[in-house]
């Protein structure tokens, strides 16, 4: 029987920042031909002074602040940077296999002057011991790659549309941004009387999507609406979480190096064991996925990628997948000690089929949970589906009842500097993004609101640019974010 018949009524995802599958869970199990992971004398080159060195793979297993907030400072992310991390020095990209001996180099180019030894740091399953229990009660997949080898925004419009649109990086913005979503298939399904929702923490990324804005109520804020909605066996179809990109009264749990994992961890925690508490528990696939690798080191090359779309003009045609991200599949109808694989016995081809997984597997198998009908693009429609990972013939595996994240060691003082520190490329682009958003305060009615919304977009696309105060920390960012989402989402209008 195919996994997903009659078995999956609720499938969510929890997409975090920025890390690379061997980073993460390089340790997880010891690399041998079933699972993909560190043997730990993996190395790359730094040149010195004319000097070629070795920096090998390394990791101290301690969980100070220091150590779990490696690498820092920021890692390169533009398509350049991932170019030059998996094809090493002087290289061109090209359709041959990437070497992935760059990361050092390109890592001791970056601002900040860094120790390029950060980069080949990973950890061990103690370290990381939610994520790491998760994978081995559940499944854990050492082929999921990111969607392609560029910045957060266009992998994270990968999962929602399909295609990157042909954005290579974050910047420069596009907007309106009116790419086709899964969300709008999953609201045009008469049969879902709870189609979607995206949960999120200060911004939501997918509201850049314009096709969104006028789903205004499908917005809720985590901490308010996620864990009451699971309580009353109120989730949607399909809950698209998002964590906490700025920091304020905490830090950020988004994973973004250098941001601390241990938050990640805590909020990664708090979502199963809410899951797991929740009277659809035995319904429900929950998905752990990372948006890209965010410059850690991976060692495995990234295969040729099937194109979204024809988009002859742009640099990148989108033909080659990503560096793997961490990936882990919950849910009591998966085998504890799953190792999810497109090709069970080696790696996938440097030119498929079969292809491996990447974030648009999550549009694959929406489509086919809930009969959404044909792919959004060419890439989804390659892209292998969860069923064969629901192999157990009941919900046989109720796996932890809960799960304990390791306690935070940072101070006080480490959250007064982060409200200081200058914003991230990510977090400047999403302050810009809500700058862009549309004000519908003055709107009487739905019927005005929309209307509204279609002007804006027409005005966005008529070349309007918004004004945007200078800001340079996230103290000021959270301000303008939260005026323009509360003139956006507005949640007292009675109607």
């Amino acid at each position: 029987m195919d996994g997903l018949d009659g078995r999956i009524e609720h499938i969510v995802v929890l997409m975090l920042e920025n890390r690379s599958f061997d980073n993460l869970l390089g340790r997880l199990y010891a690399k041998s031909p079933q699972y993909d992971g560190l043997s730990g004398e993996e190395t790359n080159p730094l040149f010195l002074h004319g000097i070629e060195q070795t920096v090998k793979a390394w990791c101290t297993g301690t969980t100070d602040f220091a150590q779990m907030t490696i690498p820092a400072p920021d890692p390169g992310e533009l398509w350049t940077d991932m170019n030059e991390q998996i094809f090493g020095r002087g290289i061109a990209a090209g359709r041959q296999v990437p070497l992935m001996n760059g990361f050092v180099e390109n890592y001791a180019k970056q601002p900040g002057s860094p120790d390029p030894r950060k980069i080949m740091h990973y950890f061990l399953p103690e370290q990381v011991p939610v994520l790491s229990h998760l994978a081995k009660a559940f499944a854990v997949c050492d082929q999921w790659y990111a969607s392609a080898p560029c910045q957060t925004w266009p992998n994270r419009f990968f999962v929602h549309c399909g295609t990157a649109n042909g954005y290579e990086n974050n910047w420069p913005l596009h907007f309106p941004y009116l790419m086709p979503t899964i969300f709008e298939r999953l609201s045009q399904k008469k049969e879902l009387a709870n189609p979607w929702k995206v949960y999120f923490h200060d911004f939501p990324q997918s509201l850049t999507l314009s096709q969104l804005w006028p789903h205004l109520d499908n917005f809720q804020p985590y901490g308010d609406a996620f864990a009451q909605d699971a309580a009353r066996d109120q989730l949607p179809a399909y809950s698209f979480l998002e964590p906490r990109y700025f920091p304020e009264l905490q830090l950020p749990n988004d994973e973004h190096p250098p941001h601390d994992v241990t938050l990640g961890e805590q909020l990664i925690a708090d979502v199963y064991n809410t899951l797991r508490k929740a009277p659809a528990w035995t319904k429900t696939l929950l998905v752990i996925t990372f948006d890209e690798h965010g410059g850690c080191y991976d060692h495995a090359p990234p295969p040729l990628a099937v194109p979204p779309d024809s988009r002859p003009s742009v640099p990148f045609a989108f033909d080659r997948y990503g560096v793997r991200v961490p990936t882990v599949l919950v849910s009591p109808y998966i085998a504890a000690g799953t190792i999810l694989r497109a090709v069970p016995d080696g790696r996938p081809p440097h030119e498929g089929p079969p292809y491996p997984y990447d974030h648009t597997s999550i549009l694959a198998t929406l489509r086919k949970c809930f009969a959404l009908g044909e792919p959004l693009t060419r890439r989804d429609a390659v892209a292998p589906d969860f069923a064969d990972v629901l192999s157990l013939e009941r919900p046989a595996n109720g796996g932890p009842q809960y799960v304990v994240p390791r306690p935070y060691e940072g101070t006080n003082d480490d959250l007064q500097r982060a409200l200081q520190a200058p914003l991230n490329d990510f977090q400047e682009a999403l302050r810009v993004a809500a700058a862009h958003l549309p004000d519908l305060r003055s709107c009487v009615s739905i019927e005005n609101r929309i209307a509204q919304i279609q002007r804006h977009i027409e005005k966005l696309a008529g070349g309007f640019t918004p004004p945007i105060p200078y800001q340079t920390t996230p103290v000021e960012a959270l301000a303008l974010i939260r005026e323009k989402l509360d003139s956006f989402l507005g949640r007292s209008r009675p109607f």
